[in-house]
Parts: C-alpha cells; structure tokens; sequence
C-alpha cells in the first residue's frame, strides 16, 4: 500500500467506502423490503376480510352472499366457511388446497410447488346469530418474484457500481491532489533548470494545500535572495582580489628577473609565482562561473577541427600523465570539424584529463575516446582509485574535493566542466566504482559535426578573402 501513490490510495478508500455504503444500504434495503412484503400483505388482508363480513347476512332462515366475495380484488381470495371447515361461498385460487385447517388470526405462509401464498383466517358472525370463518388469500409469488428481479439486478449492477466509484473517486481525487501536482512539477522544472525564479502561484486559498504552496513560494523568495547575494559577494570578491594578485606577480617577475638572487631565493620567489597563478586560475574560473550564474557570460563560437585540438591536447596530457607513471591511450575520429566555442572546448578537456591523471593510479591507464554518433561523444575512462557512491551527487559542486590529499587544485574543475556541456546544451554523467575507477560521457548535440568537404570550403574561402 505504501508504494502506492496518493491519488491511488484515495482513490481505493473512497471506492471501499462507497462498496460498503452500497453493501449496508443494500442490506438494509433488502431487509426492510421483505419485511415490508410481510406487513402490507397481512395489513391488506386484514383490511379486506375484516371489510368483507358485511357481504354475509342471515334472512330468512338462510344464508345471503354478496357476489362481490368472487371478486378478486388485490389479488385478494376470499371464501366463507362453516364451523366444520366447510366451503360456503367464496373463491379460492386454482393450485389452493381446499382442507387446509384454520388457524384463527394467524398469518400463515403456504408454499406449493410453483406458487407460495399468505393465508389470513378470521371469524365471525353473520347478523350476529351464525358462526362463520372468513378466509383471505393471496398470492405472494409475483410480489417475491418482483423482490428477487430486484436482487438479481443489484448484484448485476453492482460490478457497474464499482468501476464507477473508482472513477469518479479517482477524479475526485486527481482535482483535490492537482495543487499537489502543480507544486511537484515546479520543484523538477527547478531542479531541473536550475530556475530558482519560478513559483508555484496557486492564488488565494484557505486549506492546507494553498497555505503549503503559499509557504513554498515565500521559502522560494529567501533562497532565491540569498544565491544572488552569495553569487554578488563571490563576484565581489573575485574582482578584488584580481589587482592585488597582478601586484604580486608583477613583483614575483620583477625579482626574478635580477640576477643577483641566491638560489635558494629565487626557488621561494617561484614557489611563491606558482600559487599565485594557482589562485588566478580559480579567480578566473569563480568569475566565469558567477559570469554564467547571471547569464553574462557569452559563448564565441567558431568552426574549428576538433580531431586537431583533441590530438594536441592529448600529446601534452600524455607527458603529464607518463611523469605520474600513468598511460594514456587516445582514440580520435579524424577530421572532426565542430562550431563551438574553442577556449571552453579546451577547458573542457584539460579538466577531464586532469582530473583523470590526479586521482589515477601509478601504472595505471587512462583512456580518451572522441567520436562522431549522432551526437559528438566525449569519453574520459580511468582505473584510479574511483569515487565512493555516496560522493557521486556531490562532485559537481564547487569546491568540493573528494580526496583533497591528492587534489591540489581548486575543486571548481568538474563544475566548470558541468557547465561548459550545459552552456553547449548537453549532457554529461559519470560512471564510477570505488577502487576500479571513474568514466565521464559527455554529448554534446548543438556541436554541430561537420563533414570533412565542409571544413575544406572554409578552408578554400578563408585562402580566398584578402
């Protein structure tokens, strides 16, 4: 019941409840009409053989009957008896019994092989001198007959009644539970796009589930606030600390340009250059991330062979990787000829890579594979020590580490990374296994993969233009 979904749920309480309802009332109903069959038919003979004594008078000696006593009226039979039990006057119906005994003010059932009957028996006196019986009869056949048509018609519909109740209890529902689906979708539209500016806006209601989305929408507003304060202070800060850098290193090239510096000097003046090209790096990268967190930074895309920069930048990642005692094998489709943007192309890359060669293993492999499908493929594979499956949802953030002893960069590589295929609108995810390795697969489908006749017209058009 729990894997269900809430409109299910709702929807097979209220189908159970409406199938109970129908059960008691059903019941009920049947109840109350057997019991009604009894009581109008001993009501209704009463009534007329007790209004029937009038039709028998004694005159002369002898005994006159109204002829209305062979009228079936009601389907009522009445018949006059004698004290011995004998047939005076009166009709009785075909398949009666004629000696059935008398059972003063009693209300009897008698059933025979196709019909079953009410039997009333009365006396009485006629003109106050003769003792008589009066006798009503009726058929209940038909009436029970009517009854269980009726029976057989609930249980018919019943099936009917079922499917219905589900129906409507599932419309019922999905109308009350369609605020909950509003609300669900604007939460994946904003993990999806990564839109904090959407909003629920249900309007004005007083149940929980208006005072639920109106409650998103305020926590909305603060969150969305505060990412644009912490993207401006991240901006803010960036941009400040870009001058006093390009002080220090215009100071660390000026001492290392004399030349009356010791050696042991001039090695912690260029340790010292080194870190801070290291934060220049991540000052770069936190301004064009928070660039492209407020939608100014702009792609400059141009055509360009991919095979060529891939290749080139696979030579010098084989160098870095071969002085960590790590292999590198490249698999390039030739004459890959993409329009996109190339600096972000080449980040792209050296990131990958990068990141390949730091968590890596000594002796071990990494395996760089480009190829044209239907999309522009991107695959960087390694056997290092991998990622643990509970650091996977948390390696595009920035400046998370999952290692940081063997990381000495600045954590923001894979969100660079992230955003260079989304910025090309593609897609990237990540395969990884603790301790056997990681594979990144990027597809990039905008990148739009010319034929090689295509990059030899742009090649013929640029020799031709002055």
């Amino acid at each position: 019941m729990k894997r269900l979904s809430l409109k299910a749920r709702l929807t097979l309480l209220y189908t159970g409840l409406m199938i109970l309802l129908f059960v008691i009332i059903s019941a009920l109903l049947f109840s109350l009409g057997s019991q009604a069959i009894l009581t109008d038919t001993r009501s209704l003979l009463e009534e007329r053989v007790s209004s029937s004594f009038d039709l028998v008078e004694y005159r002369h000696e002898r005994l006159e009957f109204d002829s209305d006593l062979l009228q079936v009226e009601d389907g009522v039979y009445l018949s006059v008896y004698d004290t011995e039990g004998e047939l005076l006057y009166g009709r009785l119906p075909y398949h009666f019994t004629y000696d059935l005994p008398f059972e003063q003010d009693a209300l009897r059932r008698i059933d025979t092989d196709d019909f079953s009957y009410y039997v009333l028996d009365m006396s009485f006196q006629a003109d106050g001198r003769i003792d008589l019986r009066m006798r009503g009869v009726i058929s209940i056949t038909d009436a029970e007959r009517n009854f269980r048509f009726i029976l057989r018609l609930a249980f018919i519909l019943f099936p009917l009644f079922i499917v219905l109740s589900a129906i409507v209890g599932y419309l019922m529902s999905r109308r009350a539970l369609a605020p909950v689906s509003k609300i669900t979708a604007t939460v994946r539209d904003i993990q999806k796009e990564k839109d904090l500016s959407r909003r629920v806006k249900l309007g004005k209601g007083r149940d929980e589930i208006y005072t639920l989305a109106a409650t998103f929408d305020e926590m909305l507003d603060k969150i969305e606030a505060a990412v644009k304060r912490e993207r401006q202070f991240t901006s803010d800060v960036s941009h400040e600390l870009r001058t006093p850098l390009s002080v220090l290193t215009m100071q660390c090239e000026t001492m290392l340009a004399r030349d009356d510096l010791d050696a042991q000097t001039r090695k912690q003046v260029e340790l010292l250059q080194q870190k801070i090209h290291s934060l220049n790096v991540m000052i770069a990268q936190l301004l064009q991330l928070s660039r492209a967190d407020q939608g100014r930074e702009q792609l400059h895309m141009e055509t360009f062979s991919f095979s060529e920069l891939c290749e080139s930048i696979a030579e010098e990642y084989s160098e870095l990787a071969a002085e960590a005692h790590i292999h590198l094998t490249a698999t390039i489709e030739e004459d890959l000829i993409v329009h996109a943007d190339q600096t972000l192309m080449i980040r792209l890359l050296t990131n990958l890579l990068q990141n390949a060669v730091t968590y890596g293993r000594e002796h071990g492999h990494i395996w760089l594979r480009i190829c044209r499908q239907e999309q522009l493929c991107i695959e960087v594979r390694d056997d290092g020590i991998g990622i643990r499956e509970e650091q996977l949802p948390h390696i595009w953030e920035r400046f998370y580490q999952a290692d940081p002893s063997r990381n000495k960069g600045s954590g923001l590589g894979l969100s660079m990374v992230r955003w260079i295929v989304h910025a090309h609108k593609g897609e990237i995810r990540v395969q990884s296994e603790w301790q056997k390795g990681t594979s990144f697969f990027c597809q990039l489908p905008i990148l739009t993969c010319l034929k090689p006749e295509s990059s030899d017209r742009n090649q013929s058009n640029k020799e031709e233009s002055p």
